[in-house]
């Protein structure tokens, strides 16, 4: 019962920021654990953060750890990737993604996906 629509990607300088957002469709974005996860051609998706449901509990992996920071506006049923230092390695599709586990850390965990948004890192 949930649509998502990422937002934000572009081209970046390496050590450059951008914010990704995910913007949920109707009123019950709250009951769901959201993530994101990133791919490039040849690979399999791959996770990068999570925030749950149920109190704040965040999770990185990682290659981000330090530098990406998630969040979410429940009030606005909006979830967000902030993404500082990047690097030509963060090249990749990023997908926004919800579910109902408490907290999913891998593609399983998730039932709801967005379509993607570009991010590219020149170096």
């Amino acid at each position: 019962q949930v649509q998502l629509v990422e937002s934000g990607g572009g081209l970046v300088q390496t050590g450059g920021s951008l914010r990704l957002s995910c913007a949920a469709s109707g009123r019950t974005f709250s009951s769901y654990s959201m993530g994101w996860f990133r791919q490039t051609p040849g690979k399999e998706r791959e996770f990068v953060a999570t925030f749950s449901y149920d109190g704040g509990t965040t999770y990185y992996a990682d290659s981000v750890k330090g530098r990406f920071t998630i969040s979410r506006d429940n009030g606005k049923n909006t979830g967000y990737l902030q993404m500082n230092s990047l690097k030509p390695e963060d090249t990749a599709v990023y997908y926004c993604a919800a579910g109902r586990a408490i907290l999913p850390v891998n593609r399983y965990g998730f039932t709801y996906w967005g379509q993607g948004t570009q991010v590219t890192v020149s170096s």
